[in-house]
């Protein structure tokens, strides 16, 4: 590994790390991945032995870029070291979150970043195969790495004794059939294996039973892509990067209200109002009203906390998620309890309909969503909503159920005036009613 005394360029923290081969002329060909540099990492990490990648992942501090934050390196010491199963590595591509766009352009700038870093983490973990399991309506990318794979075998970076190192790794691209659930883990492996896509109980957890009842480590792509840079620049470099509990880069996802929507790498722990700035700001100069941190599972904040360290220490601090660094950015002219029920909305026709709060929890809250945004709510619905809320959050049989109430919980929290005006608008229509009906007898 790249001694930390002298890092590689890209300590700036405006300088991109995995966004630099982005804009290369067909920066998703080997070609030009190797003019950059590509596959360095994997001749150095071949040559070390699988713990000391394990021990300098685990130093450098890289935690799951998929939401969730778990540190990638201490999920990889997790498996087994002698292997008395066959062992797997499973990306976990199938990006699905509303407001989640960075994996995607990911694989499509620069997929062979990914392929590099599923070598280096499959050598780690002793593991012989690799599957990517990619969103089925994500084409262009499932094509692309399709493409970049052969590439990638063609050159000797994949398949049996992997640049003369005695290291056998196979990768399958996988196209998945476009449900929002296997964004979870187990839900994903009981796809993988041609069953429907629907959570799996844990324990046993994947390290122990995953893909065939086999140990199985489940990452997010952007975890992976990451790996490569590690290794060439050491631990020490790696954390010069964002913030102590949260090193590295971060590819942050700005769609909405901005000027310049797209995808902005900088240090974990920016703010928002650092990434407006780089964003050219609000929309037309419409005031910011509401954002989400991570996609439509994080609670939504507001103008208030535009200076929240954008990590996942900071987040949890501010009371929401860092969740996937989807920043939805919406200005004054929103309405908040309509954009909650588009997301319930969401959640509801995406719910398995394994476990029963989940299932019947979110039906009933887009029915109290709908009418109140139709204009027939009452002061009693808001309270319905909570209470609901409650009996769904922590109950159900995966995550998705949490996801599903911080934006109705997080909205009636900072909004709660115009949930009420909804029911005053009601209340209004009603007396008016009653008024028309009384003159007319």
């Amino acid at each position: 590994m790249t001694d930390a005394a002298n890092p590689p360029e890209g300590t700036n923290p405006l300088t991109p790390v995995l966004t630099r081969r982005w804009l290369s002329p067909r920066s998703w060909t080997l070609h030009t991945y190797e003019q950059l540099e590509g596959y360095s990492a994997l001749r150095t990490a071949l040559s070390a032995h699988p713990d000391q990648l394990i021990e300098l992942v685990k130093a450098a501090g890289l935690r799951g870029r998929g939401g969730a934050g778990f540190p990638a390196g201490v999920k990889w010491g997790f498996m087994p070291k002698e292997p008395s199963k066959p062992h797997y590595l499973v990306i976990n591509a199938d990006e699905g979150e509303p407001g989640t766009c960075k994996d995607v352009p990911l694989m499509m700038a620069d997929p062979h970043s990914l392929i590099e870093g599923c070598v280096i983490a499959a050598y780690a973990m002793r593991a012989h195969h690799c599957m990517i399991y990619v969103r089925g309506e994500a084409l262009h990318c499932v094509r692309r790495l399709h493409q970049a794979v052969r590439e990638a075998y063609e050159s000797g970076y994949l398949g049996r004794d992997i640049l003369g190192s005695g290291f056998d790794l196979d990768v399958v691209v996988h196209a998945g059939a476009g449900a929002y659930i296997c964004g979870e883990e187990t839900a994903l492996l009981d796809s993988l294996e041609g069953k429907r896509g629907q959570p799996r109980l844990k324990p046993p957890f994947p390290a122990q039973a995953g893909l065939y009842a086999c140990p199985t480590t489940v990452n997010n792509v952007e975890t992976i892509a990451s790996v490569p840079y590690v290794v060439n620049g050491g631990s020490d470099w790696f954390r010069t990067m964002g913030r102590e509990k949260s090193p590295g880069p971060k590819i942050y996802s700005l769609s909405g209200h901005v000027e310049n929507p797209g995808q902005y790498e900088a240090p974990l722990g920016t703010t928002l109002r650092e990434l407006l700035e780089l964003a050219g700001g609000m929309k037309d100069g419409v005031p910011l009203k509401f954002w989400t941190p991570g996609g439509s599972s994080t609670p939504l904040l507001t103008a208030d906390h535009l200076d929240v360290p954008l990590d996942f220490e900071g987040a949890t601090e501010a009371g929401t998620m860092l969740g996937t660094t989807a920043l939805m950015i919406f200005n004054e002219t929103v309405s908040v309890p309509w954009a909650v029920m588009k997301w319930t909305q969401f959640y509801e026709h995406e719910s398995c309909g394994k476990c029963t709060p989940c299932r019947e929890g979110c039906f009933w809250l887009a029915q109290v969503l709908e009418r109140m945004v139709d204009g027939r709510g009452t002061e009693e619905d808001i309270d319905t909503l909570l209470d609901v809320c409650d009996n769904i959050l922590g109950r159900s049989f995966c995550a998705l159920g949490d996801g599903a109430v911080s934006p109705i919980t997080s909205g009636i929290k900072y909004f709660r005036d115009e949930f009420l005006a909804l029911c005053e608008r009601n209340r209004s229509t009603e007396t008016a009613d009653t008024a028309l009906v009384g003159a007319a007898r």
